[in-house]
């Protein structure tokens, strides 16, 4: 998956608000507070449900630039990358992507036939999020 939107917010703004994001996450996940400089090549498990858990690598963090994550499940290992472009001092271009690779066949195939279909709703919810961040401004 792959958006790219145009945001009347500074560069800055928005990548506060996913550092927020992350480090609220990794503080629930570990009970540890974390800085931002120590995300970098941090390392933790996060748990989705009962029997739903994932290990998150974060792989990337360039202040008000990019930001890039990794997680890994039994069945699947998801990337996510936030790159961030100012075009001036009030507006920005994000750019989001989204990769998925499955561990097998029969996720492969489950994957696909289900991807092609959540895709739109996934797509849309992520836009939704992106105005929710600039109305917040």
């Amino acid at each position: 998956m792959e958006i790219i939107k145009t945001l009347n917010i500074p560069a800055s703004f928005f990548y506060d608000k996913v550092m927020d994001s992350v480090l609220f996450d990794v503080r629930k996940a570990t009970g540890k507070s974390v800085t931002r400089k120590q995300l970098k090549n941090l390392e933790y498990v996060k748990q989705f449900s009962q029997n739903n858990r994932a290990r998150i690598i974060i792989e990337e963090v360039i202040e008000n630039q990019s930001y890039k994550f990794r997680t890994s499940t039994t069945k699947n290992d998801f990337v996510v990358h936030y790159q961030i472009k100012p075009i001036d001092e009030k507006s920005c271009e994000v750019h989001y992507t989204e990769q998925m690779e499955s561990h097998g066949m029969l996720q492969k195939m489950n994957d696909m036939i289900l991807g092609t279909m959540l895709m739109y709703f996934k797509k849309r919810r992520f836009k939704k999020m992106l105005g929710m961040i600039e109305e917040s401004y």
